[in-house]
This record gives C-alpha cells, sequence and structure tokens, in this order.
C-alpha cells in the first residue's frame, strides 16, 4: 500500500503516532481494569500534563455526552459490554481529536445493543461534528453507518462514494459481491445490450463493457421476482428455474432458486396475500433492466 496520509490537508502520515489528530476506539474497548470511569477517561488528558482538575472536570463533561452520569465511579467489570463501550468512546472523544478511527468497535455486542449504539454513535458524530473512520466486515452495518464508504480488497481502494452508489452501482464482481447479497449471473457481453448467459440465454443487459468481456450481471435478491413461467411481465427479463428451499424469516421469505447453470437466491416480502412456493415448483425468475448491474473483474 503507498500513498499519503492527509488530515484536512495537513500531512500526518510522517508524525510520531502521539503527535497525530487521531484517536482510536478498539474491538476490545482497552479498558484499564483497576481503574473506575472517570480514571478510564481523563487518563489521556493527565498523560498530556493536563492538571488534575482540569483533566477530571472534561471527563465528567464526556461522560455526561455519552450518558453515563451516574456510573463515574464503577470499574469496567462492574458495567456491562454497551456501558463499557461508552467509557472507550468518551475516552478517545475526551481531547477532541479531529478524526475517530472505531476499529470494528460493535463486533462484541448482541444484535439488539449492537442496533442501539449504532444510533449512538451516529448522535455522537452528527452532535461533535468529528470526522468517524469505522471499520466493519459487516457489510448491512457499512451500510447502515455510513455517509461514505471505502471498499478495500488485498491493500487495494476499489471503490469509494455514498452507501445508495455503493449498492446500486458497484464497481467491480468483489464490490456487488461484498456489500450485501447478490446473484451474480455469468456471461459474455455480445453487444452494448446484451449479455449471453452461461447457458446460452441472451439477456438485455445495458453494458460499458466491450464484446466478448467476461462479466456477471448482479441480481439483488430483493429486486428479482418469482413468476409463473409464461406469466412474464412486459419490459422483464426472465429465466426458468425450480423452487429448491424456502427460508422463513419473519418478514420476508427467501427463496433458493435451481436454473439450469447455477443456483440463486430470491427475497420475497411476507406480505398478505403473497403466494408461497412450495420446494420443487416449477417457475420464473424475472428483473427490470434498471434492477441490474453489469460488472466485471
Amino acid at each position: 500500500t503507498m500513498g499519503s496520509l492527509k488530515i484536512f490537508g495537513d500531512e500526518v502520515g510522517t508524525l510520531p503516532p502521539n503527535k497525530r489528530p487521531v484517536n482510536t476506539v478498539f474491538q476490545n474497548y482497552a479498558l484499564f481494569p483497576h481503574m473506575d470511569v472517570i480514571a478510564n477517561v481523563s487518563f489521556g488528558l493527565r498523560m498530556q500534563g493536563i492538571d488534575k482538575k482540569v483533566a477530571t472536570a472534561s471527563a465528567r463533561e464526556m461522560i455526561k455526552i455519552v450518558r453515563l452520569e451516574g456510573l463515574e465511579e464503577r470499574r469496567p467489570s462492574q458495567m456491562s459490554g454497551g456501558q463499557q463501550q461508552r467509557v472507550a468512546l468518551a475516552r478517545a472523544l475526551v481531547n477532541h481529536p479531529k478524526v475517530l478511527l472505531l476499529d470494528e468497535p460493535l463486533g462484541a455486542l448482541d444484535l439488539k445493543l449492537r442496533q442501539e449504539m449504532q444510533g449512538e454513535l451516529k448522535r455522537l458524530q452528527q452532535d461533535l461534528g468529528i470526522s468517524f473512520v469505522f471499520v466493519t466486515h459487516d457489510q448491512e452495518e457499512a451500510l447502515t453507518m455510513s455517509d461514505r464508504i471505502a471498499v478495500m480488497n488485498d491493500g487495494q481502494l476499489l471503490q469509494v462514494g455514498t452507501p445508495e452508489d455503493i449498492y446500486e452501482n458497484p464497481a467491480n464482481r468483489f464490490v456487488a459481491d461484498f456489500i450485501g447479497q447478490t446473484n451474480l449471473l455469468e456471461g459474455t457481453v455480445e453487444d452494448s445490450s446484451t449479455v449471453c448467459l452461461a447457458n446460452g440465454a441472451r439477456v438485455h443487459a445495458p453494458s460499458a463493457h466491450g464484446s466478448g468481456t467476461k462479466v456477471a450481471i448482479s441480481l439483488r435478491p430483493e429486486r428479482a421476482h418469482i413468476r409463473q413461467r409464461g406469466d412474464v411481465s412486459a419490459g422483464e427479463t426472465a429465466v426458468d428455474g425450480v423452487v429448491e428451499s424456502v427460508t422463513y424469516l419473519g418478514n420476508a421469505r427467501v427463496y433458493g432458486i435451481r436454473l439450469d447453470f447455477m443456483g440463486m437466491e430470491v427475497r420475497d416480502e411476507n406480505r398478505p396475500g403473497a403466494m408461497l412456493h412450495e420446494p420443487g415448483s416449477e417457475i420464473a425468475v424475472s428483473w427490470e433492466t434498471s434492477a441490474i448491474s453489469v460488472v466485471a473483474d
């Protein structure tokens, strides 16, 4: 990996770590077990030589911001995972860094608390006006938390954009497959509007890739429809398949479909009157042209 690191136009890559305007919240929080909340939060300020009274006052202010008032004298072992996370946040924010790096900070939390803390982190970022760099391997979390996403693979920056742009217009096969769930229908570009799938079927798929390019049509499970064979709406493209499995999720059903050249998933919202397709049903999977992206390596 090569390049320079600038924050608000200032080169910081050559600065020693303790001089960079960046603080970190680690996945395991890295709190001092023998210290109470006040001591943990004020520790960095004290190490900078700041007067104890001033450091304590600043720590109390930040503890209030992260909503831990009344817990100042507790030690980490006396706190829940979510409370420990707030202590780690307060400690990282107390000296007002320009950038806060959060290294998979929610990975150790259960789903309900994780969702609660996602909202709390977004509130903090908006209230404080500090740039948060949020590292996560959870694609849904990346979409939920970010204003902009950077997708990396093997040290290479593949695409930077808004969550909507990354999800709707992936730059290549890796981004399409990594961000959210998708079906990748392998094929070859025939012309500017046609892709020949692996089974020889020609489908309407506008593409900027040159003729003969090996590509994949990225089709999100929620953008595909299950139809009766021969009952496909005008303007839709369809391929025949057989239902192999049905997974009930409460608000939706996910169908495992076997095409003659690959398997795929279709997510159907569980709405009143929705047709249930049993395993073994011979169906067609259809989609609108606007629902797909044509991606290459």
